[in-house]
């Protein structure tokens, strides 16, 4: 039967391969993708956008809140009251305070009901506010 010896130096420790440094590497590596990766925001529900020709694409990041055309507001994945909207603005503000609201109202909903979802978004300390729409397709 082999053995397997290993050598010893002088001082008494084995030689051999030292995978600390390796994983502090790839724990940091994990860390920085898991903080850098951004998610997508969805207002929680579906809304028929409408069209506009003068619709841009916004690049930074946004506070989704979705109008439904029966007037229901949603944000976050759940169904809010208008009055509980601006606490809740000023909460997402203050952690994320580069953010724009985007209010994706659908086609169908009334004006004044995103009147209002607007004062109460200003009133939550946000004035940049965007209205989402589809960039029209087709011949136009």
């Amino acid at each position: 039967m082999i053995r397997e010896r290993r050598q010893k130096s002088h001082s008494g420790y084995e030689h051999g391969i030292d995978l600390a440094p390796m994983l502090d590497f790839t724990v940091n590596l994990l860390i920085f993708f898991i903080i850098t990766t951004s998610f997508i925001n969805r207002p929680g529900t579906t809304v028929a956008k409408p069209s506009a020709s003068t619709a841009q694409q916004f690049e930074n990041g946004k506070l989704l809140i979705a109008i439904r055309s029966n007037g229901d507001i949603w944000m976050g994945g759940q169904q809010v009251e208008l009055n509980d909207l601006p606490a809740m603005v000023q909460r997402l503000h203050i952690e994320r305070p580069h953010d724009t609201v985007v209010i994706v109202a659908d086609k169908a909903s009334k004006a004044g009901v995103v009147a209002k979802v607007m004062n109460k978004v200003h009133a939550g300390g946000i004035n940049a506010i965007a209205i989402a729409a589809n960039q029209p397709t087709g011949n136009g």
